[in-house]
């Protein structure tokens, strides 16, 4: 699956596996997946990156879908107060970083994130096939964590 992508490099492919390791807490994979990444040339800065854009989003997968769960217009309106700098200017690039984002987004289960990041990807320039690589990698990853 990492190798069978024409969209994703496979340093993207190891991170974006990465960042599903990450929000589910299996360490080992977390372990293997770092290394197999520095392998393919990802710097501290891009492994850091990824496990912080991985814990922000599963900040924000909570408190977006319960904004979309409840839809009252206090929630709506009242600034969530999250710090989101990282998102500024990422190591990895903006259309990466948005992928990250649509991927940990997909794997939490957040519709509005969802939305928003293949959104976002789409605007920075990647392609359908492209998200629909991620997507495939990080289903077939929580996939296998499931089983582990």
């Amino acid at each position: 699956m990492l190798n069978s992508s024409q969209t994703l490099t496979k340093k993207e492919a190891l991170l974006l596996a990465l960042s599903v390791a990450v929000n589910e807490k299996l360490q080992p994979l977390v372990d293997s997946l770092t290394n197999a990444a520095r392998q393919e040339g990802a710097t501290d800065a891009e492994i850091a990156e990824t496990i912080a854009c991985t814990s922000l989003l599963s900040t924000n997968n909570v408190f977006y879908r319960f904004r979309h769960f409840v839809s009252k217009d206090y929630y709506q309106q009242t600034q969530p107060g999250i710090r989101m700098s990282i998102m500024m200017n990422p190591v990895l690039g903006k259309e990466f970083f948005e992928l990250m984002s649509l991927v940990v987004s997909a794997v939490n289960g957040c519709e509005l994130c969802v939305r928003s990041h293949e959104e976002s990807v789409l605007k920075h320039g990647a392609s359908e096939a492209r998200i629909f690589d991620a997507i495939r990698l990080a289903s077939v990853i929580k996939g296998l964590i499931t089983l582990l």
